[in-house]
């Protein structure tokens, strides 16, 4: 029996002991799965460093191996998101909805979990634990399945996980990693119907489309981002350099950061923020207008306004209305995130109105579009989609619902 079919087999089982433990029983296991977790620090550490490493050889990007990087800081945070979630209210047994039908019956729908979650996703190992303690705290056990890239961080932190999970109410099973990252593997695991009830995806396009395109299991789309700011002409200058550079720069290689600048072209400060980003050693790809202007101003291409770029580069463009900017949004979009720096509430009104993304922000950085930031905990992904979830995914996206119906002898005519 493959590696996959025997985890697969193992997961279904213990799926059906996740399911029925109580909400005490979940967060006794996730606290000790915390505390395994900062006890063997040092382990994670050295595998991870042993990563770093390969990746380093294999000549990666600044922002891929920082997307890779394990610290005893990030470690910390892991463990801070789970014990935050130990504290969220368990969605497993909530009413939805409840009525009485003319006939006597009781209906109320519950929320129940979604089984077994396959998660596939590239080099970030903090994603096994954010990914493996939401799905057990919603009562799914999940297959993990990381990149090549990362693979000893996530046997590490997986042996950590498991062997506090042998210690509580939870089944060790619930929690496996898919060893064996071959492209064949991967693709039998898309298809592996009878044992997973969804896929999610969580990386690069190339990544999420290949799921989409290649599985016959249900996928809950997670999606890139090509995330824009616009700054309208009523925009304080202060607030929108300040937002400006720390949806750039905070952590450039993730999906919630800035990749694109609009600039209302009345805008009296575009000058100071222009010189700003530069300062900071952000790489500006602009528009024919800036270009001209400014010498340190790249002159950008059609795919410059299509990329995540994921790095301190930023496209920059001037427009002459919030309906301009909307409408470079929406042409250019990844339906992600999406902010408007204004004091104009009517194009406020407009922006939010028209803007179709997960999220629209007014006066705030689109950094903020993260489990964590929503009060979710730690989260599964950010759906871009429209059915199902949208935005960042905590607890209640990856539950499903049942429908109780009692009755007292009811028989239909």
């Amino acid at each position: 029996m493959s590696e996959l079919l025997e985890k697969a087999k193992k997961l279904r089982l213990a799926s059906k002991v996740l399911a029925i433990l109580s909400t005490e029983e979940k967060n006794e296991a996730l606290a000790k799965m915390a505390d395994r977790l900062l006890t063997e620090k040092e382990l994670i550490l050295t595998e991870n460093a042993k990563d770093i490493q390969a990746g380093k050889e294999n000549g990666f990007s600044p922002s891929l191996l920082d997307r890779l990087l394990l610290t005893e800081a990030r470690i910390e945070q892991i463990v801070e998101a789970i014990r935050q979630l130990i504290e969220l209210e368990d969605p497993i047994g909530e009413t939805i909805e409840a009525w009485e039908r003319p006939n006597g019956l009781q209906i109320h729908t519950v929320r129940v979990p979604l089984g077994v979650i396959g998660m596939v996703y590239e080099a970030r190992p903090n994603v096994t634990v954010d990914a493996g303690s939401l799905c057990l705290k919603a009562g799914n056990a999940v297959l993990l399945r990381g990149s090549t890239s990362a693979l000893h961080s996530n046997k590490a932190l997986v042996k950590v996980m498991r062997e506090a999970l042998a210690e509580s109410k939870i089944p060790a099973d619930a929690v496996q990693l898919l060893e064996d990252t071959s492209r064949e593997t991967a693709s039998q695991m898309f298809k592996l119907n009878q044992y997973l009830d969804v896929l999610i995806p969580r990386g690069g396009a190339g990544l999420i489309q290949s799921v989409i395109e290649n599985a016959t299991v249900p996928v809950l789309e997670t999606g890139v981002g090509n995330c824009h700011i616009f700054i309208d002409d009523t925009a304080q200058k202060t607030m929108a350099v300040d937002i400006t550079i720390n949806a750039k720069l905070h952590r450039p290689s993730v999906c919630n950061t800035a990749e694109t600048l609009l600039l209302h072209e009345d805008w009296p400060y575009i000058s100071e923020i222009i010189h700003s980003l530069k300062e900071k050693g952000v790489e500006l790809r602009g528009d024919e207008e800036l270009a001209a202007q400014y010498p340190f101003v790249k002159l950008a291409v059609e795919e410059d306004w299509q990329n995540e770029f994921l790095a301190p580069i930023l496209a920059v463009k001037l427009v002459k209305s919030v309906k301009e900017a909307i409408q470079h949004i929406d042409e250019y979009s990844t339906k992600h995130s999406e902010a408007i720096i204004s004091e104009n509430d009517e194009n406020v009104r407009l922006f939010f109105q028209a803007v179709d993304a997960a999220v629209v922000y007014h006066n705030a950085s689109t950094r903020f579009t993260d489990g964590e930031q929503f009060g979710y905990g730690a989260e599964i992904g950010i759906s871009t989609q429209k059915l199902h979830a949208r935005g960042p995914m905590g607890l209640r996206a990856i539950t499903t619902s049942k429908a109780i119906v009692q009755g007292t002898g009811q028989i239909r005519s």
